[in-house]
């Protein structure tokens, strides 16, 4: 008779045959920066997680670097807002100033930068509209010029998350003809249009005007569709590829990470965040087994880097453990 149950028979047994593990490495931390002083506002919708000015930023900083978390994602809220997203490539737009400072008071932090339109448009859309149509290759324009600005600006990683057809390429091509040939893009290449996506729209101040982004994030009925975009990335020049959001697509992940060895980052996106926050707060949950368990099925369907909002109780948990 086979008698699994040997292999749980208790902790130490457990832990030397377990077959997927968290780390600390394994996480990078969405943040948030805004215009103005002496800002730190707490976002609704998102328990924990807040839209920091510059100069408050180092107490974010701080607790990244004692959890020793190696990377952080960064998303600008700026002031002005218009037609085309003028201050996302500003050089001297709050992204960038940023990117600078984190750079300067952090040196050992990788500093990941999303290139996407949406919070810098007066209208909310990734790309460039026109008659109510997000025009895809005049969009590709300034989503290069924006990489462009955010490499200068220190980003050691370029994340294009618009989903235009052809980013990559485009933005690939413009890095290494103004001396980035170094620097990495990690591509959101299975975006889809999700409804998990509502709060992050609170935190980044990025909800459409106009209809939604169905036109050009993917249908989330479609599974084959996200193969043929993450290798279509790879063949553009991505370092890494993305599905977005994470649990409700995990299917996808296992997918992608058998067919090719690239590395594959997942994004724990607001809404998945939100809803264990709500639970937990209510006493529906235990919040540590359920976010723990969430980040291992994340590794276990083949991920490797985990974009989440978990990522500074995350590290506290491993180091407690």
């Amino acid at each position: 008779m086979v008698r699994m149950r040997r292999l749980r028979v208790n902790e130490t047994m457990r832990r030397l045959v377990r077959e997927t593990s968290v780390s600390v490495d394994d996480l990078v931390y969405p943040v948030f920066v805004t215009e103005g002083s002496n800002i730190k506002n707490e976002v609704d919708s998102m328990p924990g997680i807040y839209q920091w000015s510059i100069d408050r930023l180092d107490e974010e900083l701080d607790r990244i670097v004692e959890r020793r978390i190696p990377a952080i994602l960064i998303f600008g809220i700026p002031d002005k807002k218009d037609e085309v997203g003028s201050e996302a490539y500003n050089d001297n737009g709050i992204t960038q100033r940023a990117i600078r400072h984190i750079k300067e008071y952090a040196k050992d932090v990788l500093v990941i930068a999303d290139v996407c339109l949406c919070e810098y448009t007066s209208h909310g859309h990734c790309g460039v509209v026109c008659d109510h149509e997000i025009v895809n290759d005049d969009t590709l324009e300034l989503l290069s010029k924006m990489a462009v600005s955010m490499a200068k600006a220190g980003a050691d990683v370029i994340a294009p998350s618009d989903m235009m057809d052809g980013r990559v390429a485009h933005i690939r091509k413009s890095l290494d003809a103004n001396g980035f040939k170094n620097t990495m893009i990690m591509s959101y290449s299975a975006k889809f249009a999700s409804a998990y996506y509502g709060p992050f729209r609170d935190a980044a101040d990025s909800a459409p005007a106009f209809g939604d982004r169905k036109t050009y994030q993917m249908d989330i009925a479609n599974g084959k569709e996200a193969l043929r975009e993450c290798f279509g990335d790879i063949e553009e020049g991505a370092d890494v590829i993305m599905v977005k959001p994470a649990l409700a697509y995990l299917d996808v992940v296992k997918e992608v990470s058998q067919r090719t060895d690239y590395p594959i980052a997942v994004y724990n996106v607001s809404g998945e965040y939100a809803m264990v926050k709500a639970a937990a707060a209510n006493g529906y949950i235990d919040e540590k087994r359920i976010v723990m368990e969430n980040m291992i099925a994340m590794k276990r369907a083949g991920a490797k880097i985990i974009i989440t909002y978990h990522a500074l109780d995350v590290a506290y948990w491993l180091t407690e453990e």
